[in-house]
């Protein structure tokens, strides 16, 4: 193409001559000075875009950019009345159809188009995506492509220093690297003590490679020379130059890449590098390293987050979602929709939860019954796997172990019994009462799985074992529910000061968590330990922070007086909450969200208890007091076609 003839690259910023691009550059005339924008010299696009010539240029020499970067064409659009050296007009790099002349002729009348309308100024916003957009090009191997955008836009992707420095990084010449680190502070608008810290960094940085790939060529001496004479006189990051030393015993260089976790000499360690030291640079000098593909892929997590109904997995790969459209969930993929009403119980429906791996949900009831429930794993269809009868005082609480091979069963208040089965044998394997007046109510077990807590409103507070030992008594507490910590360690009690306090076992202390103005009913706390969800009587469910001790959330539309209510966290990332409500709905909220984005009706009276199935995040269960438990999920669907074209779903 004759607009990108003697371009000598993408990323360059010089040419020997002006060109005449886009009809451009020809005849001699001396071309009156462009306005100066407010950026300078430094910083702005081509001082004159698209028709008028740089300052002070004449024909035959380069035209310089209001930016300070010599282009490899003249301005766009400009007509000085010359012609290409094939003898035809040039516009944007293609062959007037007129022959010479003829495009300055059709467009200003003639007379070396001094008639020509000049367009408009290309703005700061409209450069810096002219850049992004070539700098992708750049990654994509289209060179000449760039050529032509950086031409006629009159833009450029960076400062020639900065491309120079490229080079001579990726070339691994570090002595003109190093020596381009002077021509680079000026462009660093930085206080003089801080520009002196940063290229003292970047310097340290490129002699690490040069001392890597020294050691790494066998080049033993050569890389001693440059830890004592050029690295320690830094006297920067000393630690890391003793650990530097330290790669001199490696034997091979196997052992030195995997010592140094560095992928050894050659382009994948240099591009690396060059990402590191452009940290330090402005990006009017030089482009943070995939710019664009950052900025797409800001958007799309962004549109992630303000989504209220996502429940997907989280895919950061732009090649996993369209960029042509905003993405959007629709509520009818959320589990909203009644797919199953389990009636098996035949009184009361106490408490659900779904098993650790989501193949099996456990509800208990005031019938005395525990149902042990099988998940199809294609259907997602429930049916009944095991009846655990023989809790004579009803089930109000139910804990899986950590393994699922063990489901503990806790009564309401007047129940001084717990039950431990075996979940893979229906067998009853403890059936523990330390004294008839106890209450036990709660329970929660140890992340090893081979300890549990439990506890209730009469001060009772245990830790036993899976055969019903008592291994540890805390006296004086009145539990109203249970959870232990990850750590192992702390057992979170709710109690009947209206406060959740942290218990240790190990060395018998406890302090203060969270503290509310009314009873906790109960509460639930997050996978990753820091977020603690409470339903909280006469006020409805509140969300904490556990490790700063703040009321993060209070959620609207709950009915909740002084029944206890289970509320849960669920979705993919925990982002939902959910819980039953004294009227006869479940609600769903957005964790972020203070209003409700679902309320689900179907059950006729108090819902009790909330499950969110944690293997499949579209599958949740509750249990009412109506004597039934429903599963929720998407709406039923058939694949379709809308009049766009545009694959969707149709719901029915």
């Amino acid at each position: 193409n004759p607009a990108a003839r003697s371009r000598p690259g993408a990323w360059g910023g010089s040419s020997s001559s002006a060109m005449q691009a886009n009809g451009a550059g020809g005849g001699g005339q001396q071309q009156p000075p462009p306005p100066q924008g407010p950026a300078g010299p430094e910083l702005g696009c081509l001082a004159a875009q698209n028709g008028e010539a740089s300052s002070g240029s004449a024909a035959g020499e380069p035209l310089a950019h209001a930016n300070g970067l010599l282009p490899s064409a003249s301005a766009a659009n400009s007509s000085g009345g010359g012609s290409s050296p094939g003898g035809l007009s040039v516009n944007n790099g293609v062959p007037a159809a007129g022959g010479p002349g003829s495009a300055a002729a059709e467009l200003g009348g003639g007379g070396g188009g001094s008639a020509l309308k000049k367009k408009k100024r290309l703005s700061q916003s409209d450069e810096d995506v002219i850049r992004l957009i070539g700098q992708h090009l750049h990654g994509l191997g289209l060179n000449q492509t760039v050529d032509l955008l950086m031409q006629e836009s009159g833009c450029r992707l960076e400062h020639p220093s900065a491309t120079k420095f490229r080079n001579h990084v990726m070339e691994g010449e570090w002595d003109k690297a190093e020596n381009d680190l002077n021509e680079l502070k000026p462009l660093v608008h930085s206080p003089h003590a801080i520009v002196l810290g940063i290229i003292v960094r970047m310097k340290f940085l490129l002699l690490q490679q040069k001392y890597l790939e020294y050691l790494e060529d066998g080049k033993v001496l050569e890389a001693l020379q440059v830890l004592r004479c050029e690295l320690t006189p830094l006297k920067y990051n000393t630690d890391r130059i003793h650990v530097l030393s330290g790669y001199l015993m490696c034997s091979h260089a196997e052992d030195l890449r995997a010592k140094a976790e560095w992928e050894g000499k050659g382009t994948a360690s240099r591009s690396k590098l060059l990402d590191k030291l452009q940290t330090y640079l402005p990006p009017s000098v030089m482009l943070p390293p995939r710019r664009l593909q950052n900025l797409l892929r800001q958007a799309v997590e962004l549109q992630r987050d303000r989504c209220l109904y996502h429940n997907t997995k989280l895919d950061n790969n732009l090649d996993s979602v369209s960029l042509l459209i905003d993405h959007v969930c629709s509520r009818k993929q959320f589990p909203c929709y009644t797919q199953q009403i389990l009636t098996e119980h035949c009184n009361e429906v106490w408490f659900c939860k779904f098993s650790n791996d989501g193949t099996k949900l456990a509800t208990g009831s005031k019938d005395t019954t525990v149902i042990i429930w099988q998940v199809d794993p294609d259907t997602h269809q429930l049916k009944l796997l095991k009846t655990l009868e023989g809790h004579a005082y009803g089930v109000s609480y139910i804990a899986w172990s950590p393994d699922d091979n063990y489901l503990v069963a806790c009564g309401p208040d007047d129940c001084s019994e717990l039950w431990l089965w075996n979940v893979q044998t229906g067998e009853l394997r403890t059936k523990m009462s330390q004294s008839h007046e106890d209450s036990l109510t709660s329970v929660a077990w140890n992340p090893d799985g081979k300890r549990f807590v439990t506890g209730g409103q009469r001060g009772q507070f245990y830790q036993c074992d899976l055969d019903g030992n008592l291994l540890d008594s805390w006296e004086g507490v009145r539990v109203q529910c249970l959870w232990c910590l990850s750590d192992g360690k702390t057992v979170l009690a709710s109690d009947t000061h209206q406060r959740i306090r942290g218990y240790n076992f190990e060395d018998l202390t406890d302090r203060n968590i969270v503290q509310e103005d009314h009873p906790i009913m109960s509460f639930t706390i997050s996978k990753n330990g820091r977020l603690a969800l409470l339903n909280v009587a006469t006020q409805g469910v509140h969300l904490w922070d556990l490790q700063d001790r703040v009321l993060v959330r209070k959620y609207q539309g709950v009915t909740q007086g002084f029944y206890t209510i289970h509320s849960c966290f669920g979705g993919h990332n925990e982002d939902f909450i959910a819980s039953g409500s004294e009227d006869h709905k479940v609600y769903i909220w957005h964790k972020r969200s203070e209003l409700p984005i679902a309320e689900l009706t179907g059950h006729t009276r108090t819902v009790n208890c909330v499950s969110w199935n944690p293997q499949i995040p579209s599958m949740m269960a509750s249990a009412s007091d109506d004597g039934t438990v429903r599963i929720w999920g998407p709406a039923p669907f058939i694949d379709n076609q809308d009049i766009e074209g545009k694959a969707t779903s149709m719901y029915i």
